[in-house]
This record gives C-alpha cells, sequence and structure tokens, in this order.
C-alpha cells in the first residue's frame, strides 16, 4: 500500500513546494519611491569653496540647484557634483559660471556617497556670501 500511496505524496510534495516558491523568493519591487530633497546653507569667501556630501539610496536623477545668493544674488559661483570618497568630492558634473537658479543635473546609477560643492570659480567673489543649495537625489 505504501508504494502505491509514495507516488501520490511526492507528486503532492513537489506542487506544495512550487505553489510557495513566491513566497520564499519574493518579487523585488520596481516602484522607485519619491525622491529625496536637501537644503544645504553655508557662507562661501574670496577663493573659498563648500562642500556637502549627501547619501542616495538607489539609481535616478540627482540635481543641485543655488535657491539663493546674499547679500547679492547676481554674483557668480561654481557649483558641481561628484562622488564623494569619505574625505574629497571627485568633481563628475560643473558649472563655473552659476547664478541663482542654476541647476545641474547627472545621474547615480547605484546607492553610494555623493556631493555638492559651491567655490569662487573665479576668484573674484567681492564679499562673503551666504547661500543656499537644493540636492534633489533617490
Amino acid at each position: 500500500m505504501f508504494t502505491k500511496l509514495f507516488p501520490a505524496v511526492v507528486l503532492a510534495f513537489a506542487l506544495v513546494q512550487a505553489a510557495c516558491s513566491d513566497s520564499i523568493n519574493p518579487t523585488v519591487p520596481t516602484n522607485p519611491g519619491n525622491p529625496v530633497t536637501e537644503t544645504f546653507t553655508g557662507t562661501l569667501t574670496l577663493n573659498g569653496a563648500d562642500t556637502r556630501p549627501f547619501s542616495v539610496t538607489r539609481s535616478g536623477s540627482v540635481s543641485a540647484s543655488i535657491a539663493s545668493l546674499a547679500p547679492d544674488a547676481t554674483v557668480t559661483i561654481g557649483l558641481s557634483l561628484g562622488t564623494w570618497n569619505g574625505a574629497a568630492c571627485s568633481t563628475v558634473i560643473a558649472n563655473d559660471s552659476a547664478t541663482v537658479g542654476t541647476t545641474v543635473t547627472g545621474a547615480a546609477d547605484r546607492e553610494g556617497r555623493l556631493c555638492v560643492r559651491v567655490y569662487d570659480a573665479d576668484g573674484t567673489l567681492p564679499q562673503p556670501t551666504d547661500f543656499q543649495l537644493t540636492v534633489v537625489h533617490p
């Protein structure tokens, strides 16, 4: 009797395993999620620079823009995006003639550390200048 039931038990076990395989190995969701917006503020001086690292949690578009410059909103500075190695920002995208409203955009191909940097590109900043940057990333 056991030998007649054995094939039926094996078949039933195989069907149960196949039916459960989706719950053992779930599909990774493809929803990219909402982007993160970060704001960075500081003061830029003559021949100075300011670098701010940030983390991305997945691939996607990354943008940095100059939201404000004060006391003179018409000054021109440098704005760049790059990769952060823990000590320095390696520039990938730069605009050396950035003003209020300027945006630089790139793409992160994976999770990791990036950085945004503002700098006195021409060495002509007439006075200390307060800045506000907006960074949007995955």
